[in-house]
C-alpha cells in the first residue's frame, strides 16, 4: 500500500493536526523519499515507518512533538550517514522528553 492511502486510513476522521500516532509500517515509498507527510501533523508524538523502503530523510518534515521515530528494517535502502543522523535525532528527542520532566 502507498504511504498516502495508508495515511488517509490512519486518520480515522480526524484532522491531521489531531493526530498524535502515525504507524506506516511495509507502506511503499516512492523513490525511497517520504511523501505525504507534512508539519501539519503537529500533535504526532510516534511515528513508525519499518520495512518502507526509506532511503532519504530530507523530506520529513519538522514534528516538534515527535517522541519516538520507528525506522527499523530500512537498512538495506538508506543511503550511509543517514542512519547516524536518525540516531542522532532519536537521541534529541529522548533529551527534550527528560528536560521536559525536570
Amino acid at each position: 500500500m502507498e504511504i498516502k492511502k495508508r495515511i488517509n486510513m490512519e486518520l480515522r476522521n480526524r484532522a491531521l493536526g489531531e493526530v498524535t500516532e502515525l504507524v506506516l509500517d511495509n507502506c511503499l515509498c516512492v523513490h525511497g523519499e517520504i511523501e505525504d507527510l507534512n508539519d501539519t501533523f503537529k500533535e504526532l508524538e510516534f511515528l513508525s515507518m519499518a520495512i518502507v523502503e526509506l532511503s532519504l530523510l530530507a523530506q520529513l518534515p519538522s514534528l516538534n512533538k515527535l517522541r519516538k521515530l520507528e525506522l527499523s528494517d530500512n537498512d538495506d535502502y538508506v543511503e550511509e550517514g543517514e542512519e547516524e543522523e536518525e540516531e542522532k535525532e532519536e537521541e534529541n528527542a529522548e533529551d527534550d522528553g527528560e528536560e521536559e520532566d525536570n
